[in-house]
């Protein structure tokens, strides 16, 4: 057999096409990155160009003359538990119409739901009652779009004749932070399905992770080798590809008709969200356990300790970050699920910040899919800023499981 002829014109024509063609892959997979970074800006500099807006709305300044306005309300009554209702029987919604007749030419240029600001502004400090008042009251949604530079021209021209007289001021939104969901955006607000969501994903935890790594410890420790367990491997593998919704259906047939969990709850989402996270942590932390070298497992048991201290006291512990990294990453993919909990009711209008496990609750993927369905031009910066909260939580919990796997991680 003759030698290669690495000189001749046919091999280099084949080594320039392999170079060639490695040239190629490298600038398609370059090309393929820098693809994925674009469509990654623009979606962060979207939601960040119109959340952040979400983060703010506008107040107009509005003169209240409280002993001409009727409003006689004794101060020792303001501690009675229906105090709210009794300003409202004493008109205080009229009360806001007028004044803002009287300092801002109509009542339209106000919420509907200003009279709510009156309200708490006035339990705060009943003193206010004694005299005048000027109180910063938010404005309609078509007015603090336009004067963020959105919106109609009828709207825009009220906005800046307003802002000439000094009317008008635009700061962070506190309701929006502190307060639960509304039919108006100038009170509507992410903290209800924040905490609900808070509350459905620890009891998930609370739940899955335990099931989750004790069963990864008996298959991978202590199960033995045969049909059935090989069965229960495909079964796990299984459920982790199962679609979501159909954790929602079992969830509704179990949990809620034939155990009677409270409905709408975070505790029947955490429990619905455990089910479908617990085989994707049953697999990670076998991959873990997996992953310790057997000469750590001989040589605790060469020096006398039992199979349980070698699970316990050197397999967990060495295995540990990347149970927690599996684990926190399959719950941060809990949090934006949505399919599952439309079946257990968690997508009705929940005016109400929960208040315990078994409380009517929202999360903020429901949240945020309910507020995109509104009508209101004024929820559409509530929906970014909505979308902006939920990308900080999970960037959040990624963040946690980077430093729980480099705080713990062990080398051998």
């Amino acid at each position: 057999m003759l030698p290669t002829d690495w000189r001749g014109n046919a091999m280099q024509t084949r080594i320039r096409r392999r170079y060639a063609a490695e040239r190629r892959f490298r600038w398609i997979g370059l090309g393929a990155v820098m693809l994925s970074g674009f469509f990654l800006a623009f979606l962060l500099f979207t939601m960040v160009g119109n959340g952040l807006r979400g983060f703010t709305y506008t107040s107009a300044m509005v003169t209240f003359d409280f002993p001409a306005s009727g409003l006689n309300i004794a101060p020792e009554r303001f501690a009675d538990a229906d105090i709210d209702q009794q300003l409202v029987t004493a008109g205080i919604e009229d009360i806001v119409d007028f004044a803002a007749e009287e300092s801002l030419g109509s009542a339209d240029i106000l919420s509907d739901s200003s009279w709510t600001v009156l309200r708490d502004a006035i339990k705060t400090d009943p003193g206010l009652l004694a005299g005048k008042a000027t109180i910063a009251l938010p404005v309609a949604s078509a007015i603090d779009i336009a004067r963020k530079g959105d919106g109609g021209k009828a709207a825009k021209d009220e906005a800046a004749q307003l802002d000439r007289a000094g009317l008008l001021s635009t700061g962070i939104h506190w309701p929006f932070l502190t307060g639960a969901d509304a039919t108006d955006p100038a009170v509507a607000g992410i903290w209800g399905a924040l905490k609900g969501s808070l509350l459905t994903i620890l009891i998930a935890f609370a739940i899955a992770f335990p099931v989750g790594v004790l069963a990864a410890v008996y298959l991978e420790e202590y199960a033995p080798k045969g049909r059935w367990t090989d069965m229960i491997e495909v079964s796990i593998n299984n459920l982790a590809a199962v679609p979501s919704i159909i954790f929602g259906l079992l969830a509704l047939a179990v949990f809620i008709q034939f155990l009677g969990v409270c409905q709408a709850s975070p505790l029947v989402g955490g429990m619905t969200l455990a089910l479908m996270t617990m085989p994707v942590i049953v697999i990670a932390s076998r991959n873990a356990i997996k992953a310790v070298p057997p000469s750590i497992r001989d040589a605790a048991l060469g020096v006398g300790a039992s199979k349980v201290q070698v699970v316990f006291h050197h397999v967990l512990p060495l295995a540990l970050p990347g149970i927690m990294t599996g684990t926190i990453i399959g719950m941060a993919r809990a949090l934006g699920e949505t399919a599952p909990l439309l079946l257990v009711g968690m997508r009705a209008f929940i005016g109400d910040v929960p208040d315990g496990l078994c409380s009517a609750s929202s999360v903020l993927p429901m949240q945020i899919f309910l507020w995109s369905d509104e009508v209101d031009r004024g929820f559409v910066e509530k929906t970014s800023a909505a979308i902006i909260v939920l990308l900080v939580v999970l960037l959040s919990m990624n963040a946690l499981a980077i430093y729980l796997r480099n705080r713990f991680e062990k080398r051998w």
